[in-house]
């Protein structure tokens, strides 16, 4: 038997797409290929090599392959990361150009360096503490990582079509491999996480798992036969399917031995110490021996045997020698030794009535499961079987004998269920095991006086009974009639609040109180995922089979999915918290999905109401979120961060809404995108919020309001933050008025209160945050901001009037540079002047902290604004440009470059038609005829942008000569303006650049051959023949060499034409003796520093200090003597004076005192 992929189904005969296609799409060949697995997946694919099918497995690999990479980057760490990261961006790149074979090398060579970095980063041989086993990490490392570059070459489509032998190899390597490497890879992080407590017993889980998932025999997704060929009885035959028998072979033997052998040797030396550890090696053998028979029902053992009839006595005996031995070894491994206090009976009776509990239950499950009840013999065996395991496992826990009778008429129900599919011996077990549950409840734990999560065992009991008794419901209400499904609904949804409530409980308080004494307990955190995954995989199965509707699967889905909230954060509300803003995203997702239809089913009204839930349960979150926010930052976050966080929740709650069912509406796409966007100024900004008492939390406000901070130390004046609230204003407009949801482009008046706004709130919150003491600054600022504003938007988009009026707005802002700059010093230093007892130097000290102040605030703002007029007019007489040529041609562009022949939405019509009645003689011509300035404009804004970034540069790096290649490129800016420079046109564009960076390195050089010779005497104090006539001289010499080479570099620049003559290589050579002297420096050192080591002794250098000649130390030579200890670099070297020298950091020894 196959699995569901390959099952046998009813007969149909195969069509292929180009069979339909000659035969008129209606024709049955009685010669095609019979089995229907080709009919859906395969129909599309081409006829020869599966060249143009899929990989149909990415899931099923994802599964394992996803965590074990997520696993293998946090062992490397960051350097892993980053090279993986920085090689797939490139990939993405090459693929996004089409270069197919690049991305696919691209992504391989990304691995390779990943696992080179991941060679010298991991710290496997310090974990491991033992070189093979490092060894053998490695190679397991390396393995995973090639398997998933094999995983990424079965993406690429070119792959498939050009090498499909190729590709149904790699699917082969892929499947074969997986399992060992996924196997072992998920038992190393487990044993990483928890220990190695019961790690053979993970590594054989991961084997079960695995081995269904991979071993079982699968469709290949590329393998097709070029020639019809004929085969019945709905089975694939092998050369169909992936995996072959060699590989089915050995993934059996790994799953049987490898547990066993992993086991033997990580506790070799306790093997034979006691019955529990025997009992570990029979149950880590027959437990995958059980599971492997049971996996033949699906085929897995078609490598030894396809007879049905063999492998029928193969399960039967083989399963019942496997049971007995698991019963066995259970019993001493786990029953006797974990719950004896709960066996009533003595020995030897307790051991013979566990057996036949649990090996007749076994046996009862294994012949359900195989199908095995068919007939009146086995049927009254299998009831039999039951009555009698129950029986006995109710003496076993000490149940009266006078009530045994309850049991077996329990067990008698349950299997005349299985055996006659009645309901009412199905709930006739329901209620009778119910009573056997209370009954053990009661008498085990009722009376204990113990508190168990903050609440008591009597509590917890009835709980756990009310679990158990839905939990033994809920296959009986299943079954019922589609029209009571809602019982099932029901029941499932009260079993997931028990669950939820426990588990919070017990996972959230970790104490136990018993008469007084406290223990520390642990609800382990796999056990959160354990119940988390079955049961969304009940509720995944039980929505396929139609037994519960969408609704309830939304509701069960949430709920399960909120446990994982308790895994990341430490809050005794997460789950239900987590629950509320669970139910409020995913309607759109799980509620409104209707695959059949590309409509939505969401209407608008019902998108505003969950928007409106979102915002509702975001609200409800509050306290969840603020007790996040402060574990992360490690105090409690302002009320702005709060805010922002909410904001910016909300916004990605409502993508889905959004993306699934209203991607079609631009509106909702702006409007999401400026909800986040808001929330990410709250966050950045953190204004300060006046209504913080809408949140109506205690917690929020005793966290803000600790009288602790005032009383140690004291009340601190704090700049104020309100004008923050102003800059997130005008960022929130101009997303706005950018993305259309303010109509600026179609209504003048309305442009120009948008210009004056947005400038008005940039001004105050410019002045107030860095002048807030100087209120006619603040009223020059705040108008520099507006004509800033304005001049932009008239620019971007021009009215009727703003060619003519846009020339005296720059003029005022240019004009209102050097006013607001020298005010801003005199405020500056009337501020710092302003006291009695302040000398003349420390007049002149302000003075000039005044003045650089000046500079480094004021210049910079007026940097960025000269910037962005430029920038602005750049692509504005760039856009005239394309337009005008576009119109020459009969095509007339919009400001996106698309037609403009575009429709406006119905809305936007009536503002169109009002900006044409307003502004009817308005062209691009007569735009182009009144913008005759705007070349010059930007001109000079991009000639003082350059001019305030130089003087910022002198101001704060002193003139770097690094800085010129980064500021240099502004003048890329510069437009074509004869007037501005004759000639200058587009292929000159780079000419200022050049010229610009060779003048100030010719410049700087010389201030530096200044610096060194000037010594602040009346003259030069250079002294002919001396060293500083020297040392000008030849700089000077070397420098005058190298301009022949810039004024051709730059006259080529110019012109930008081939050279055709000898100039260039003639005047090479005149470069090459500045370039030497340069490396000789270089190579020297510091001149009058000097140290060489002994002949004999590596460790004892002798050193020589040359005095500087601008200090009083002119004209001195000190010697030294220094000491490298043998583990130097870990200690530093002494270093004494053999010269006496005084100097704060030399000490009476003439010994450097190292800080």
């Amino acid at each position: 038997m196959f699995p569901p992929e390959v099952a046998a189904m009813s007969y149909r005969p195969y069509i292929s797409s180009s069979s339909s296609e000659h035969n008129g799409g209606g024709g049955y060949s009685p010669d095609r290929n019979p089995n229907p697995l080709n009919l859906s997946r395969r129909s599309s694919s081409s006829s020869s090599g599966g060249g143009g099918s899929s990989f149909s497995h990415n899931a099923r690999i994802a599964v394992a392959l996803v965590p074990c990479a997520a696993f293998l980057m946090d062992l490397g760490g960051s350097p892993v990361i980053a090279t993986l990261t920085l090689g797939l961006m490139c990939s993405y790149i090459l693929d996004s150009l089409n270069f197919k074979p690049g991305a696919f090398f691209g992504v391989w060579f990304s691995l390779i360096a990943a696992q080179i970095a991941f060679f010298f980063t991991s710290s496997l041989s310090t974990a491991f503490n033992s070189t093979p086993l490092s060894f053998l990490a490695f190679l397991l490392c390396a393995q995973v990582n090639f398997l998933i570059g094999v995983w990424s070459s079965l993406q690429f489509k070119w792959i498939q079509l050009e090498n499909p032998s190729i590709v149904v190899a790699l699917e082969r390597l892929l499947f074969a491999s997986v399992p060992i490497a996924a196997s072992s890879l998920f038992t190393w992080a487990v044993v990483s996480a928890v220990g190695m407590l019961n790690a053979s017993y993970y590594f054989l889980s991961f084997n079960c798992v695995f081995y269904w998932l991979y071993s079982l025999p699968r469709p290949s997704s590329f393998k097709r036969h070029s020639a019809p060929v004929v085969y019945h009885g709905g089975q694939l035959p092998d050369d169909l399917l992936i995996l072959g028998p060699l590989e089915s072979c050995f993934h059996s033997l790994f799953l049987l031995f490898s547990p066993l052998l992993f086991h033997i040797s990580s506790h070799y030396s306790l093997l034979f110490s006691s019955a529990s550890s025997l009992s570990d090696l029979f149950l880590l053998f027959f437990i995958p021996f059980l599971f492997l028979l049971y996996a033949s029902t699906r085929n897995s053992l078609s490598w030894i045997t396809k007879n049905p009839t063999q492998l029928h006595h193969i399960r039967l005996v083989n399963g019942a020698i496997s049971l007995l031995v698991i019963v066995i070894c259970l019993q001493v491994r786990v029953v006797f030794h974990s719950f004896s206090r709960y066996i009533h009976i003595p020995p030897p009776f307790s051991y013979i009535l566990l057996t036949l509990t649990m090996l007749g239950g076994a046996a009862a499950a294994a012949a359900a499961a195989l199908g095995m009840i068919a007939d009146a013999a086995t049927s009254i065996a299998f009831v039999t079987l039951a009555c009698l395991a129950s029986a006995a496992g109710a003496i076993v826990v000490g149940f009266p004998i006078w009530l045994l009778p309850l049991p077996s008429v329990s067990g008698f129900y349950f299997a005349r269920f299985f055996v006659k599919k009645s309901l009412p011996s199905y709930f006739a077990f329901v209620v009778l095991g119910s009573l056997m549950v209370m009954w053990f409840v009661m008498h085990n734990f009722w009376d204990l006086n113990i508190w168990l999560a903050g609440m008591s065992l009597k509590s917890f009991c009835k709980l756990i009974v009310a679990g158990v008794v839905l939990a033994m419901a809920t296959p009986g209400l299943a079954l019922f009639p589609p029209k009571l499904k809602f019982l099932t609904e029901i029941a499932l949804v009260s079993h997931a609040l028990i669950l939820c409530h426990i588990e919070n409980r017990f996972f959230n308080y970790s104490s136990i109180y018993y008469y007084g004494l406290e223990d520390d307990v642990m609800y382990p955190s796999y056990m959160v995922v354990v119940t988390t995954c079955l049961g969304l995989a009940l509720v995944r199965k039980l929505f396929a089979n139609s037994r519960i509707g969408s609704r309830a699967v939304w509701i069960l889905t949430c709920l399960y999915t909120s446990k994982l909230a308790m895994l990341f954060v430490t809050s005794k509300s997460i789950v239900w918290v987590s629950a509320v803003l669970l139910l409020a995203i995913s309607p759109p997702l799980l509620l409104y999905r209707d695959k059949s239809k590309t409509a939505s089913k969401m209407k608008p009204w019902q998108g505003y109401m969950h928007a409106s839930v979102v915002a509702l349960a975001v609200w409800f979150c509050r306290e969840a979120i603020f007790e996040s926010l402060q574990w992360w930052y490690g105090r409690a976050p302002s009320d702005g961060l709060l805010l922002g966080f909410c904001i910016i929740l909300i916004g990605l709650a409502c993508v889905p809404i959004v993306a699934f069912h209203f991607s079609h509406v631009l509106v909702a796409k702006r409007c999401l995108v400026l909800v986040v966007v808001t929330g990410l100024l709250f966050v950045f900004l953190q204004p300060p919020i006046l209504l913080s008492w809408t949140y109506h939390s205690d917690l929020i406000k005793s966290a803000h309001q600790t009288g602790d901070d005032i009383s140690i130390y004291g009340f601190m004046a704090l700049k104020p933050t309100w004008p923050s609230w102003l800059l997130i204003l005008a960022i929130l407009l101009t997303l706005a008025a950018v993305t259309s949801l303010i109509p600026i482009k179609y209504i003048v008046e309305l442009r120009t209160f948008y210009s004056i706004a947005v400038g008005v709130a940039l001004g105050v919150y410019v002045s107030f945050e860095y002048f807030p003491q100087a209120v006619i600054l603040q009223v020059l600022i705040i108008s520099t901001m507006i004509c800033s504003s304005v001049f932009v938007v008239f620019t971007h988009l021009p009215s009727a009037f703003s060619t003519k009026a846009l020339p005296w707005v720059f003029a005022l802002l240019v004009a209102l540079f050097p006013v607001t700059y020298l005010f801003e010093g005199q405020v500056r230093v009337k501020s710092l002047t302003d006291g009695e007892g302040i000398t003349e130097e420390e007049r002149k000290l302000t003075t000039l902290l005044a003045v650089e102040g000046a500079r480094t605030s004021l210049l910079g703002l007026y940097a960025a604004i000269f910037m962005l007029i430029a920038l602005e007019i750049k692509y504005k007489l760039s856009f005239l440009m394309r337009e005008k040529a576009f119109e020459r041609g009969g095509i007339k562009l919009s400001h996106s470059g698309q037609s403009n022949s575009a429709n406006f939405p119905a809305k936007m019509r009536f503002l169109q038609q009002r900006r044409a009645s307003m502004v009817p003689t308005f062209t691009i011509k007569r735009m182009a005829a009144d913008g005759v300035w705007m070349p010059a404009v930007g001109n000079v804004a991009t000639v003082m942008c350059f001019a305030i970034c130089l003087i910022l540069n002198f101001t704060l790096t002193g003139g770097s000569n690094r800085a010129i290649f980064l500021l240099a490129p502004i003048l890329l800016l510069l437009n074509q303006d004869t007037d501005f420079v004759a000639g200058f046109g587009d292929k000159q564009r780079y000419f200022p650049v050049t010229v610009v960076i060779t003048s100030y390195l010719v410049l700087t050089a010389l201030h530096s051959i200044w610096e060194e010779v000037w010594h602040g005497n009346a003259g030069w104090g250079l002294e002919i023949g001396g060293p500083d006539g020297f040392f000008a001289v030849k700089n000077v010499a070397l420098l005058i060499l190298t301009f022949p080479s810039h004024i051709l570099f730059n006259q080529f620049v110019w012109s930008y034409t081939k050279q055709k003559n000898m100039a260039p290589l003639l005047t090479l050579p005149l470069n090459l003796p500045a370039i030497i002297i340069t490396d000789v420096v270089k190579m020297s050192g510091d001149r009058g520093i000097s140290a060489f080591p002994e002949e004999d002794n590596l460790l004892l250098w002798k050193g020589t200090i040359q005095g500087n000649k601008e200090t009083v130390f002119k004209g001195t030579e000190y010697k030294l003597t220094l000491k490298f200890p043998t583990d130097y670099p870990f200690k530093p070297p002494t270093v004494k004076f053999d010269t006496p020298c005084f100097h704060p950091n030399v000490d009476m020894m003439a010994l450097v005192a190292f800080a």
